[in-house]
């Protein structure tokens, strides 16, 4: 049963009774899942780069999962079959044959789901494609550009130091520097709301820890992983921060207007897993796009 307009979704059953103090989270719950997907996600890189791919194949469909379960408590109800088969296959043409590959994917998925949803009839036919085609471009298209970031190395091979590789390290680095900054900041200095209707945790002062961590680590990558210009790191960190807090405010507001607290609650400590991709998803195209043309 969703919750009245305007009113504070409710907590999973369970969950309140369990103390997560000011920033909201189980935190040694939260820590040992995030090592254990860090962990995955390094062993991928250094023992089989393509292996990387699996895992971002796996979190498609998974993300896309989650959103069919929060669209269906507003009566949306997503093709998840077409959606899931096109972003594996969204995000292996990315890899292997590049940019343009990926565009045309992307049309060709957008048009198999709008002639799926022709097998339903009429009603709500506007409504589940655009949530479908909606659905598309916020997680196998934007998911995809880690792929393309991965193939900068020019390799699909066991090279363990090439530009995809580090790429993809200063992509996470810079990321989760926004996030543990922000918290950081946040939990100890937070008393200015940013956005206290959408996301009542999120102050100006943890805006700036983010904005300090991003900045930090995203000079140290790109000097010291990429050997690129400090200015470019810099850049990097500002965009990145910009781009992460929309992230994080848009999930927020999808939640919001769904009713909901988590999108599911696969990932102990973080809820769903599009609560941990929301960031990563609205940053990696910028960061693409920055180091591919400053930097490799």
């Amino acid at each position: 049963m969703t919750s009245p307009p305007g009113a504070t979704p409710q907590a999973p059953a369970g969950s309140a009774d369990r103390p997560h103090g000011r920033a909201g989270r189980d935190l040694p719950a939260a820590i040992t899942s995030a090592v254990v997907l860090l962990g995955s996600i390094a062993a991928s890189l250094v023992l089989w780069k393509t292996a990387f791919m699996v895992i971002v194949a796996v979190c498609v469909v998974v993300a896309v999962w989650e959103l069919r379960r929060g669209f269906a408590t507003k009566g949306i109800d997503l093709p998840e079959q077409p959606l899931m088969v096109g972003g594996v296959v969204m995000v292996a043409v990315a890899y292997f044959f590049g940019a343009p590959a990926l565009v045309t994917a992307t049309a060709v998925t957008a048009l198999v789901i709008m002639l799926w949803l022709l097998r339903r009839g009429v009603a709500g036919y506007v409504l589940n494609a655009t949530a479908a085609v909606f659905t598309l471009v916020y997680v196998p298209f934007l998911g995809s550009f880690v792929a393309l970031l991965l193939a900068e190395g020019g390799s699909v091979g066991f090279d363990r130091f090439d530009d995809g590789v580090r790429g993809i390290v200063t992509f996470i680095l810079v990321t989760i520097a926004s996030d543990i900054g922000g918290y950081a900041a946040g939990v100890t200095l937070g008393k200015h709301p940013m956005a206290p209707v959408i996301s009542p945790k999120k102050s100006w002062e943890g805006f700036v820890g983010s904005a300090v961590a991003c900045v930090a680590v995203g000079v140290a990558s790109v000097v010291y992983l990429l050997d690129g210009a400090a200015w470019v790191g810099a850049l990097l960190g500002l965009v990145t921060v910009v781009m992460a807090t929309l992230g994080d405010l848009c999930e927020s507001v999808i939640k919001r207007d769904l009713g909901i607290k988590d999108m599911s609650t696969v990932i102990p400590g973080h809820g769903g897993l599009m609560d941990r991709l929301d960031s990563l998803l609205a940053t990696i195209a910028p960061i693409w796009l920055l180091l591919h043309y400053l930097v490799f």
